[in-house]
C-alpha cells in the first residue's frame, strides 16, 4: 500500500533516475525531441543532451546567475519534470530550426463570415502550424449551407465546405514538417449546420486532421431536460433585415442569443436580451432528437466531443475582457482568440520511493522542490515563445 509521507532526504531520487529508458522511450524520443542537424547527423548524442539543451535555453533568460539555474533547471528534468514536447524538442535549437515555437497549443482569432477573412484565418494557420504548434477554431461563425451571399449573387456552400480548406492545409504543412498538425473545431449547437458537423467524420477520409466539439449551452440542456423543441438559427445583418423587411418582434422566426462576433448584425440596445444578436430561424428539431444525434456519433465514431461553454465563461477569471469560443487540439485548454499555452507535466513515479515493499512511501519534498522548480522554467518558457503571429504574442 502506497502510504503520503514526508521526508528530507535529498538523496532518494537518484536510484529513480538510474532506471533504463524502455527502447519504445528512446525511439520516441530520437524520431520526436532529438535534436539533429539538416543532414541527419545528431546534436542531441543522448537524452542528457536533450536535457543540457533545454535547461540552458530556459536558464539563459534568467537576468542573473544563469549557471546556477541551469543547474536547477536540469535537476527537475531528471528527478520527474517534462516539458511538453515543442519545449523539448524546439527549445534550444534555434540555429537549426529558427521558426519554431515551444507553444503547443493556440486558438485562432474569430473566423469572421467572409471569403477575406476566411482565407486570411488559412494563412495565420498555417504559419502556425508550420511552428509546430496545434490550433483550434470556431466555425458556427460562418453562415450556413444554403444562405444567400449578396456580394457574389450566390447561395454558400456552407462552414464544413470551408472546414475542408483547412483540412487539407493542415495536412499538407504538417507532411512538410514531418509531424502531424492537431486542430480543433468548435461549432454552436444552434447552428443550422450542427446536424452535419455532428456527422461530418461518418464520411471516410473527411476532416481527419481536426478533433470535433460541440459548444453546449445550459438553454440547450435545458430544452433536452424538457424535451422542448430547438430552434437553429444564424444571425441576421443590418442590411439582412432591411433588405428582407424582417419583423424582429416575431418569436417565432427570429431569436437573440449571445454570438462571439457582433459587427454588422443586429444587436439589441437594451432590455433583458441588450447585448444578444437577432438571429434568423431556419429550422427546428427536438433538442432531445439532437442529443440523440450526438450520442450515437460519439459512440459509433467517438466525435463530436462537447464543450459546456456557458460554464466555461462563468469560471473564466477573465470573463470580462474575453470571451472564450474555443479550445486547444485536446481539448483541456480553454482559450480566447490568439490565445496560447504552454504545456508541461511530472512524473509522480519518481516520487515513489522503495517500490513494492512495505517500506514504500511518497516524497513530498522532492516533489515540492520540482514543481517549484519547474513552474519557473515554465515561466521562462514564456520569454522564449517563437509564436508567428504578433497578435499570439501579444495576447
Amino acid at each position: 500500500m502506497l502510504e503520503a509521507v514526508h521526508s528530507d532526504k535529498s538523496d532518494q531520487g537518484e536510484v529513480a533516475t538510474k532506471v533504463e529508458m524502455q527502447s519504445v522511450s528512446v525511439d520516441i524520443w530520437d524520431k520526436k525531441y532529438r535534436l539533429k542537424k539538416k543532414d541527419g547527423n545528431f546534436v542531441d548524442e543522448t537524452i542528457q543532451d536533450t536535457y543540457e539543451r533545454v535547461a540552458e535555453a530556459l536558464a539563459d533568460v534568467e537576468p542573473s546567475n544563469k549557471k546556477e539555474w541551469k543547474e536547477n533547471f536540469l535537476w527537475a528534468l531528471q528527478h520527474g519534470a517534462i516539458p511538453a514536447g515543442r519545449i523539448t524538442s524546439n527549445a534550444g535549437a534555434k540555429e537549426h530550426k529558427p521558426a519554431t515555437s515551444t507553444i503547443n497549443c493556440t486558438v485562432s482569432g474569430a473566423v469572421q463570415d467572409s471569403m477575406t477573412d476566411i482565407l486570411d484565418k488559412v494563412h495565420e494557420a498555417g504559419l502556425t502550424l508550420k511552428a509546430g504548434c496545434g490550433i483550434g477554431y470556431e466555425f458556427s461563425t460562418l453562415r450556413p449551407k444554403g444562405a444567400f451571399v449578396a456580394g457574389a449573387g450566390a447561395y454558400t456552400s456552407g462552414p464544413l465546405s470551408f472546414m475542408d480548406i483547412y483540412d487539407r492545409m493542415c495536412f499538407t504543412v504538417s507532411s512538410a514538417g514531418g509531424r502531424r498538425g492537431a486542430q480543433m473545431a468548435t461549432f454552436d449547437i444552434a447552428h443550422p449546420d450542427v446536424t452535419d458537423f455532428i456527422k461530418a467524420k461518418r464520411e471516410d477520409g473527411r476532416l481527419r486532421q481536426f478533433n470535433l466539439s460541440c459548444l453546449i449551452t445550459k438553454e440547450f440542456m435545458e430544452a433536452v431536460k424538457s424535451d422542448s423543441d430547438w430552434k437553429l438559427a444564424f444571425p441576421v445583418t443590418d442590411k439582412e433585415a432591411k433588405q428582407d423587411n424582417l419583423d424582429l418582434k416575431d418569436s417565432e422566426n427570429i431569436v437573440w442569443r449571445d454570438w462571439p462576433v457582433k459587427e454588422k448584425y443586429v444587436v439589441k440596445e437594451s432590455g433583458k436580451d441588450a447585448g444578444k444578436v437577432a438571429c434568423k430561424v431556419y429550422s427546428t428539431i427536438k433538442a432531445k432528437r439532437l442529443w440523440d444525434v450526438i450520442m450515437a456519433s460519439t459512440y459509433d465514431y467517438a466525435e463530436p466531443g462537447f464543450i459546456l461553454i456557458d460554464r466555461v465563461n462563468e469560471m473564466n477569471n477573465n470573463w470580462f475582457c474575453e470571451n472564450i469560443r474555443a479550445t486547444n487540439p485536446c481539448g483541456e485548454q480553454p482559450l480566447p482568440e490568439y490565445g496560447a499555452c504552454l504545456l508541461g507535466s511530472v512524473n509522480l513515479t519518481m516520487f515513489v520511493k522503495n517500490p513494492f515493499t512495505d517500506n514504500v512511501y511518497f516524497d513530498w519534498d522532492e516533489y515540492k522542490k520540482v514543481v517549484s522548480i519547474f513552474t519557473r522554467m515554465l515561466d521562462n518558457v514564456v520569454e522564449i515563445n517563437g509564436l508567428p503571429l504578433g497578435k499570439q504574442r501579444d495576447e
